[in-house]
Formats: structure tokens, C-alpha cells, sequence
């Protein structure tokens, strides 16, 4: 079977985590080396616990002091009830992954004893009965999955002791009766699908997408209780029962003589700021503050079409979009450039081509704000000529201008197929504006995670590798610069795709220039664990900052979430811990998996991208080496001859336990 050749090729990733250097786990506690003894000894199943230390056992993760923190069993074959005085005897255990095994039974009442456990996984097993009330002991549990199991009987309101929940799964189980009221502060996922759950949803699940409650007897969102009215009375909630309040024929008119002067107010309101917009309009034409624009027309207005899509804010009117750079090169023009002075003294070209516009040009083009990303916001300008050119306009700029001038010239001298090309600058004491080629076929992060319903085209095999070996070319040809040359800011957003789907690496050396406008953890997914100043970034780092990339583009899953995935930890991190579980069908995107004859070139992939992120820069390879081992993938997959196209498998919906 197909997952079986994926385990096989995955033993050779398992040896190499066995070969990275590492320091010696402390010999596990002796209560919990016994406690781990009387599991394996009741469970039994493919867990590999050869080691005479506990702590070097399969799935275990220790502390410096032996005790036992993490324990990773998902998917070794146990069977059975949990055994009861074992786990509980892990007092220091925070993390309990035992998914996709065949367990019976309850949760055993020791688990109490678990004070420090945060995150539980359960899910996929036969555990049944009521859903057990030593969970709601656990006062730190932060995360709780105990989907696809037999648990009948209702939902308990003890789940209101776990203040701390942010994760709670309960879908394909056998649960009956209401959902209860939960107040849960930090609850971020739910799920309680196919059960057999009845009544009304509570209100502060409103917000939640149907295909949570889906597949149950629920009434609609109870979105239609009225609001409490302006006398203060109000439908009240309680045992299911609704009391009514009546309005008197006085309270009536007066409501609607209210509404009336309302109206009539907001429309003499609305043509007041008509007339003065025009006036405004008149006298001071394309000086309007871009800051007023770049909160608005984000997402929408571009469909997420450049490299800063994943800041994008609220969409605003179209008006708002129009002419946006404009007003931002007329706010440049007039704070900081000479009106009426030649393009060179205004804006500044590199290369020998034509210089098809200038900056008259832009003020008069028709604009959208594209994004707001790390260092600044970037802008679609459509010139009059039918060209198109995105625009970035930097803040938070570190660098005096002559510096600031002098690094865009080494950027404006980078030329290769496989980069962004910076066409021209403004420099001015109040503003910085950069103009690149714009690729209306926008960024890979916005391919790949904008889409995951129906009617998306997945992206095959073939198109990912040479997305890959694309951006690789690029950036070993940034490296090749010099020793000290660097990207400093390599992520999916940043890997722009021509018409064909190649790519094209954006926003080269701005790290060096700008401090990110956004939260560090934006983009500390991508970012290596040695790195404290995202201004100083090396050629290893970007290599780091590159096997992410591929993490990415081979599991599907976003680096810059990383707290939304399962077990909430990084990407790196993750896909370490399911290849040593050997877990296949887990590592990859579904998407991949329905492709036939491409599981070794995908796991070879898988292999350099670990490889990329190991935690010590000096075993990292360079770019060089990194171009030259995807190429070699490439080129494997060329010579087998294998149109991805054509293997897509007849089964629309591949599932892990059809990969088993």
C-alpha cells in the first residue's frame, strides 16, 4: 500500500534524527521509568522502547532532571482501557498524545494527578461511556481533543472549570442532550459535529462556522432572540423558557418618532460631507494622506495578489481604493520631493531600460492598496500606458539615507529570472517609496492556504517542486554575492508566481533597512532560532528561514500559525515528531497524497528540508547545496516520465485510515 512505501522511506529520516547532535537525556525518574514500564506492559503495541533510559523510548520526552514532560504515542496499535495508577504517576507530564490507537474504555480517575497536563489527545480510539468528570481536575489543560470516539451521554457543565481551554473537540461521538452554556473566555475551536445533540445553539457560538455543528438535530443559531430593547426589558434566557415584555401604544410612537428625526438627521449629515468632499476635491487635488487609504481596499481589492496579502486589513469602498498611490506619491511630491524637478532628482531607475514613467505618471495612475506587510505597505499603480508596477512604501525606515541609498543600489543591481526586480526608488527626508514589477498572479502563501474548498485546483507535484527549485535558484544567486549577502525575510508571502507558475523571490534585503511594523510572531515561524535581531540576518538563517518554506509547501500547513496546529508547536518541530512516529499520512498535504510514483522525490524533499532546519547553522547546507540537491529531485521526477496530472486517484476523498 502506498503508506507503506511511505514508512519505508521515512526509517531513513527516523535514522537521521538519531544522528544530529544532541545532548544526552538524564536518566529518567525511577517512579516514572516504572510507570512507564507498567504501561508498556498493559498496552503492548509497536512502541519501540529497546533503551535500558525510558527517556530515550519512543515518543518520550524528558526533563534535564528525568522527568517524564511529553509523551508522543499516536498511531503505535494499543488496545485495550487505559490502564489506571500508571499515567497518573507522571505528575510532570503537560503533553499526552495517545490519537489513532484502538483504546476501550473511560479515562481512568488517576489522571487527576496530572495537575501540570496541558495538552490531551485522545482522539480516534473507542473510548466510551459519559465523557469522565476527572478531566475537569486538570486546571491548566489548554487544549482538549476527544473527537471520533463512543462517548455518549450530555455534554457536562464541568467543562466551565477549565478556564484556561482554547481547544475543544468532541465531533463524531454519540452525545445527546443540549449544548450546554459554556463560558470559556479563551475558547478559540470547537466542534461538536455529527452527535446526536439537540436544541438551540448558544449564543456565543454564533460566530462559528455551521460545519461545527453539522450532522446534529440543532435548531439555527439562536441569533433571532431580540436584543434587550430601549426600556430595558428584554426576552430572558432560563430552563428554556422566554418571557415576552409589552410595549405600551406611547412607548410605540415615541420609538418611531425617534427613528424618524434619526433618519432625517443621518441623510442631512451625509449631504453636508458630500458638498465638502467635492469642494475638497477641487482645491486640493491628490493630496490626500495615503494613511487614510492603507487600512482599506486590502484583501478584496487584490484577492490577496502580492507579497503582503497576509497583513492585509479591513476592505474598505472602492472609492477608497481609487487613486490611492497617487495620493501617496502627490504626499511624497509635496513633503519631500521638488515639484516640478526632472524624474532624476524624484525618482531614481536602475538598469538601461526605457524609463516608460515618471513620477507624474504615477500620481495620475489608478491605484489599490495591495497589502500592509512587514515594512510597510505595497500599492498596484495601472499607468496610463497599460503598465502595472506595485509600489511599496516603507516605514520605520533604521538606516540614514545615504546607507538607505547605497543598499538599494546593491539591490537594484540583482538581476535574475527567478527575483523580483527593483525598477526604481524615491528617497526623501519623509518618504521612501520602492516600485518593483508587479505579478498579478500574487504570492504562493495565497495560493496555498487562500483556497482549501471546493472547486480549488490542487497544486501538483510538479508545480510545487519547480516552485521550489525557482526560489532556491534565486536566493543561492543572492548569496553568491558576497559572503554577508542576504534575503532576511524568506516566507511563502514573499515567493511571487509569473503566469507559469515560476517563482519569483520579492522584498530582498528590506530586513536591513526597515524594523517590521508587525508582531515579532508573525514571522517567527520562518525565523531561526539563533536570530535576535531581524536586521541581522545570515546566509545559514535564510537557509533555516527556506526549510520552512519547504515544510510548507510539501505538509500544507502555515508556518505563521503554528498555534492553530494540532499539537501546537512549529513546523519544524511537528513534522520532526510525526516522522519519528512514523505517522505517513500525517506529514504531507492531502493534496500531495492524491499523486501516484512521486512519494521518494517527495520524501527526498522532506529530508533537505529537515536538514535546512536543524537547530545548529553550522550543520545547515548552503543554498548552493541546497539548489543542487532540488534539481536533482527535479530531474528524478522527469525521468520517470510520470504526468502528475494523470495519477490522481479515482477515490475523491483520501483519508488517513485509507492510507493505513
Amino acid at each position: 500500500m502506498k503508506s507503506t512505501k511511505l514508512l519505508l522511506l521515512l526509517f531513513s529520516l527516523t535514522l537521521t534524527f538519531s544522528l544530529l547532535p544532541s545532548a544526552a537525556p538524564a536518566d529518567a525518574n525511577p517512579t516514572d521509568a516504572a510507570s512507564l514500564n507498567a504501561l508498556k506492559s498493559s498496552l503492548f503495541g509497536r512502541w519501540n522502547t529497546s533503551s535500558p533510559n525510558a527517556c530515550r523510548w519512543q515518543g518520550v520526552v524528558c526533563n534535564p532532571q528525568g522527568r517524564v514532560i511529553e509523551l508522543h504515542l499516536p498511531g503505535v496499535g494499543f488496545v485495550g482501557p487505559i490502564p489506571n495508577n500508571v499515567l497518573g504517576n507522571l505528575s510532570s507530564l503537560n503533553f499526552l498524545s495517545l490519537r489513532y490507537n484502538a483504546l476501550t474504555g473511560s479515562i481512568p480517575s488517576d489522571f487527576a494527578s496530572l495537575s501540570e497536563l496541558r495538552y490531551l489527545y485522545l482522539q480516534h480510539n473507542r473510548l466510551s461511556g459519559g465523557i469522565p468528570a476527572v478531566l475537569f481536575s486538570l486546571p491548566n489543560l489548554f487544549r482538549l481533543d476527544l473527537a471520533g470516539n463512543r462517548f455518549s451521554g450530555a455534554i457536562p457543565l464541568g467543562f466551565n472549570n477549565l478556564t484556561n481551554l482554547a481547544t475543544l473537540y468532541l465531533e463524531s461521538n454519540q452525545l445527546t442532550g443540549v449544548i450546554p452554556d459554556l463560558k470559556l473566555s479563551n475558547l478559540k475551536q470547537f466542534n461538536v459535529s455529527h452527535n446526536l445533540l439537540t436544541g438551540d445553539i448558544p449564543s456565543q457560538f454564533c460566530g462559528m462556522p455551521s460545519t461545527v455543528f453539522e450532522g446534529n438535530s440543532l435548531s439555527p443559531c439562536a441569533s433571532t432572540v431580540p436584543s434587550p430593547s430601549p426600556g430595558g426589558s428584554s426576552d430572558v434566557e432560563g430552563g428554556g423558557n422566554k418571557k415576552k415584555s409589552k410595549l405600551s401604544a406611547g412607548a410605540i410612537i415615541g420609538i418611531v418618532i425617534a427613528c424618524v428625526v434619526a433618519l432625517i438627521a443621518i441623510l442631512l449629515l451625509i449631504f453636508f460631507c458630500c458638498c465638502r468632499r467635492n469642494k475638497k476635491t477641487e482645491q486640493q487635488t491628490g493630496t490626500r494622506s495615503v494613511d487614510a487609504v492603507s487600512a482599506g481596499a486590502v484583501a478584496g481589492a487584490a484577492g490577496g495578489k502580492q507579497s503582503d496579502v497576509e497583513m492585509a486589513g479591513e476592505r474598505a469602498g472602492e472609492r477608497n481604493g481609487e487613486s490611492s498611490t497617487a495620493a501617496a506619491v502627490a504626499a511624497v511630491k509635496s513633503g519631500g520631493g521638488k515639484s516640478g524637478s526632472g524624474i532624476d532628482k524624484t525618482l531614481v531607475f536602475f538598469g538601461n531600460g526605457p524609463r516608460v514613467f515618471d513620477l507624474d505618471d504615477l500620481l495620475r495612475a489608478s491605484a489599490e492598496v495591495l497589502g500592509k506587510g512587514n515594512y510597510g505597505t505595497t500599492y498596484k499603480a495601472a499607468l496610463d500606458n497599460g503598465v502595472a508596477v506595485a509600489v511599496k512604501r516603507l516605514k520605520e525606515v533604521t538606516v540614514t539615507e545615504k546607507e538607505f541609498k547605497e543598499k538599494l543600489e546593491e539591490i537594484g543591481k540583482l538581476e535574475h529570472e527567478n527575483l523580483v526586480g527593483l525598477r526604481a526608488y524615491h528617497c526623501s527626508a519623509n518618504e521612501k517609496l520602492l516600485v518593483y514589477d508587479y505579478f498579478p498572479m500574487g504570492s504562493l502563501s495565497a495560493l496555498l492556504h487562500g483556497n482549501r474548498g471546493g472547486g480549488r485546483t490542487p497544486l501538483n507535484w510538479e508545480t510545487r517542486s519547480a516552485i521550489a527549485l525557482g526560489a532556491a535558484r534565486g536566493i543561492t544567486y543572492i548569496h553568491s554575492q558576497n559572503s554577508k549577502a542576504s534575503h532576511g525575510n524568506i516566507k511563502s508571502s514573499n515567493i511571487l508566481l509569473s503566469n507559469s507558475y515560476e517563482a519569483r523571490v520579492s522584498d530582498c534585503g528590506l530586513a536591513q533597512l526597515a524594523n517590521p511594523s508587525t508582531t515579532p510572531n508573525r514571522v517567527a515561524g520562518y525565523r531561526a532560532p539563533e536570530i535576535t535581531d531581524a536586521r541581522k540576518v545570515s546566509q545559514k538563517a535564510d537557509v533555516y528561514s527556506f526549510g520552512v518554506f519547504l515544510l510548507e509547501l510539501l505538509t500544507g500547513k502555515a508556518p505563521t500559525h503554528t498555534l492553530l496546529n494540532e499539537e501546537g508547536v512549529d513546523l519544524p518541530r511537528w513534522v520532526q515528531s510525526v516522522v519519528r512516529e512514523e505517522w505517513a499520512s500525517e506529514v504531507f498535504d492531502m493534496e500531495l497524497l492524491r499523486y501516484q510514483n512521486v512519494e521518494e522525490d517527495m520524501v527526498k524533499l522532506l529530508q533537505l528540508a529537515i536538514d535546512c532546519t536543524v537547530q545548529y547553522p553550522d550543520s545547515r547546507p548552503s543554498m548552493s547545496e541546497v539548489t543542487s540537491r532540488i534539481e536533482e529531485i527535479c530531474q528524478s521526477s522527469l525521468s520517470s516520465g510520470q504526468d502528475p496530472l494523470a495519477d490522481i486517484t479515482s477515490d475523491p476523498e483520501i483519508t488517513p485510515s485509507k492510507l493505513s
